[in-house]
Parts: C-alpha cells; sequence; structure tokens
C-alpha cells in the first residue's frame, strides 16, 4: 500500500449554519463524511485512510468510520484536528503509517466527488512526481473590485478553480508543512510555497464544496437527480417427476385428479422456481441451502412455506419483491382456466404482481414425455 487520502472532517461549519459539526450534517439522509469516505473504499486500490474530525466526537467518527470500511478497518485512523486546517492536515500527515509515498487531501464538505475523480489526481501525481489538483475553468466574469466599485475585468483564460482531494508526494508535503510561514487556502498554496511544482486534471462539477445551506439544498438536489432506481433481478428453475400417490399441487393451488409431483416437500415446482429466482435476486442463495431436506420441519411443506420465507429474507436485506413472473413447462395439469387464480393466490403471498404462464415442449423431454413438471421463473426486487 503506496497511498494515503487524509479526509479533513474537523470543520465547525459556522457559515452553513445548523449548529453541527459540517461534516456530520445529513445530505439526502446521509451524512457528509460517510459518503466522502465511501468513496475512498470504492478505489481499485488499496487507500489508507486517515480521518480529520473533531476532537469531542472521536468515538463516534471511529464507529463511523468503522462501519463504512468494514474488513478493511486496519486501513484507516481517526486523529482529532488541530486549531486551524494547516494544523488539522498535519495532523492528518502525522498518523500515516510507513510505506506511504503518495497522500491526497481531501475535504470531507465534497462529498459527492466521484470515485473516477480521486483515480485521475492519483495517476496523474505518480506520473509527473509532482503535486496535482483537480480544477475547473472559471466560467463567470471575473471582475476587480475597490469596495463596491468595479475596477477592471480579469482575463479568465488562466483562471481555474480548484477542488479536492490535492495529491502530493507525502514526504515533500510533510516538509512543506513543517517550514510552511503561514497558512494558505488550500495544500496546493502550502506545497508550492515551498518550492513544490503543482499540475491540474480536470476536475467534477459534483465535486463543490458544501459551505452554505443553498450548497447543502444543491447537494441534496444533485443526489436526488442521479438516484436512479435499482432493482435486481433473479432466476429460478426447478423440475420435479410425477408421482401418481401424491396429491397435484401446482402453483399454490390443488389440481384433484391429477398425478402428484414427487420431493420432500409438496413438489410444487412453481412455487419452489419463484422461491429460487427470489432469492437469486436477493443474493441469498437457493432453496436447497436455506430450506434444505435435511431439515425435518420442511418435510411435506406446502409451497407457500418457501415463498413466504424467500420474502422474509429478503425484508432482511433491505429488498422487496416487485414482480415476477413463472413459465409453467409441461403436458399436465393444464393451467389455462386457473391461471389468474393462481396469479392471484401467488400475488398475495410474494406481495407483488406475479404473471404465470404456460408451454409445452412439443413431446420432447421428460416434460414433452409426461414423465415431470418443470417451472421457471424470473423475480424483480428493489430496496425497501
Amino acid at each position: 500500500m503506496s497511498r494515503a487520502v487524509v479526509v479533513v472532517a474537523a470543520g465547525s461549519g459556522t457559515r452553513l449554519g445548523i449548529g453541527d459539526a459540517k461534516a456530520f450534517v445529513p445530505v439526502a439522509g446521509e451524512l457528509m463524511l460517510t459518503r466522502a469516505v465511501r468513496t475512498v473504499f470504492t478505489l481499485p486500490e488499496p487507500t489508507f485512510v486517515v480521518v480529520v474530525a473533531p476532537a469531542a466526537r472521536l468515538d463516534e467518527c471511529r464507529a463511523l468510520v468503522a462501519a463504512v470500511a468494514g474488513p478493511a478497518v486496519d486501513l484507516t485512523a481517526v486523529v482529532p484536528g488541530g486549531a486551524d486546517r494547516h494544523a488539522s492536515v498535519q495532523a492528518g500527515l502525522d498518523a500515516l503509517p510507513d510505506g506511504v509515498a503518495w497522500v491526497g487531501v481531501h475535504d470531507a464538505a465534497r462529498c459527492l466527488t466521484p470515485a473516477a475523480q480521486f483515480d485521475a489526481v492519483f495517476a496523474r501525481a505518480r506520473e509527473t512526481g509532482d503535486g496535482v489538483v483537480p480544477a475547473l475553468p472559471v466560467t463567470d466574469t471575473v471582475k476587480r473590485v475597490d469596495g463596491d466599485r468595479v475596477v477592471e475585468t480579469v482575463d479568465r483564460s488562466a483562471l481555474v478553480g480548484v477542488q479536492t482531494p490535492q495529491v502530493f508526494p507525502l514526504r515533500a508535503l510533510r516538509d512543506a508543512y513543517t517550514a510552511a510561514l503561514q497558512s494558505e487556502t488550500d495544500d496546493a498554496g502550502v506545497f508550492r510555497a515551498a518550492g513544490g511544482v503543482v499540475r491540474t486534471v480536470p476536475g467534477d462539477a459534483d465535486a463543490f464544496k458544501i459551505t452554505t445551506r443553498w450548497d447543502l439544498a444543491r447537494a441534496e438536489a444533485v443526489v436526488a437527480g442521479t438516484r436512479a432506481p435499482t432493482v435486481r433481478i433473479g432466476l429460478g428453475v426447478d423440475v420435479h417427476a410425477f408421482d401418481a400417490a401424491s396429491p397435484c399441487r401446482v402453483g399454490l393451488l390443488d389440481f384433484p385428479g391429477e398425478p402428484g409431483l414427487s420431493g420432500h416437500s409438496d413438489g410444487d415446482a412453481v412455487a419452489h422456481a419463484v422461491c429460487d429466482a427470489l432469492l437469486s435476486a436477493g443474493g441469498l442463495g437457493d432453496i436447497g441451502g436455506r430450506f434444505g431436506t435435511a431439515d425435518p420441519r420442511y418435510a411435506g411443506a406446502a409451497g407457500d412455506v418457501f415463498v413466504r420465507g424467500a420474502v422474509e429474507l429478503l425484508a432482511g436485506a433491505g429488498l422487496v419483491p416487485t414482480s415476477v413472473t413463472v413459465q409453467v413447462v409441461g403436458n399436465r395439469p393444464r393451467i389455462g382456466r386457473r391461471r389468474a387464480e393462481m396469479q392471484a393466490t401467488l400475488s398475495a403471498v410474494v406481495g407483488a404482481p406475479v404473471a404465470v404462464s404456460g408451454t409445452t415442449t412439443d413431446g420432447l423431454g421428460l416434460t414433452g414425455r409426461g414423465e415431470g413438471l418443470a417451472a421457471i421463473a424470473t423475480a424483480v426486487v428493489r430496496p425497501v
């Protein structure tokens, strides 16, 4: 591991005026700091993360960082901030472990910064050996003023607005902070004052700094506009042989006079396929793993037991079904006249619309020879 990110989150947020440390203010229901740290943990290269937090909130911050980092928590540290940003960054740099060659300093208030911006800045820094900052061209007309009087128009062609993360060789940045005679508004200023070269890469409009309530409203609008409905799709397939000694139950309906389906439970291939599709969509394994034949509770169990169980497991994972389709493959029983009833019964158990269709294999295979019944189901689920 040769790189790290120092997330500066010790600011009071006075201009935001919410009465809380700024990094602990939620954006669309999630703390700025959570959003900022999570982005680092999506990067493909292992990156040590130091969060510089308000001294009074270290325990809270450690719990937050641990929750976001998960199994990578050993690649994190939380340290108290200093009297100003300069001192806070120094505290973060001092907490970095041996072996780190490159460090990015990032403002937690730029919590919507995309992961691609981190990658671009680190890559350019390694390529050049210099400091690198993300920058956007100034698009507004810029005026130099004296009080309220405009003095002149400034040529904006050579002006940029800089963002974070700002990436530097760690040793050189530490030396620059130690030698600094005055605080600067950003790390690039400290680095340049010590004689370092700073280059730019294109920034991103979403990496703006949340400073005022207007910025906060803008950030929430950005999150709302980019939050696409997330759906997950799963597939389930089940096949059972006919067993004339068993009652016939398909799609949670009884079919008197028809040969049943063999199995540890009631052999309802349709219900089992629906169960598997729901579990598949949620990444929750399969019916055999969740409701295996070794468990005596499921001996002879009706199909709705497995479908309800899958729905409950989805709920535990924060997911809910939105729709299911299932195709019954076989010569019998004929479901056409009972399709609406089957759909309604399955839908009531799933808690979402279920569409049922039927087909045959024109005499081919085990279903075509009348040896058994197959079902293929597709489920769509979404976060609650």
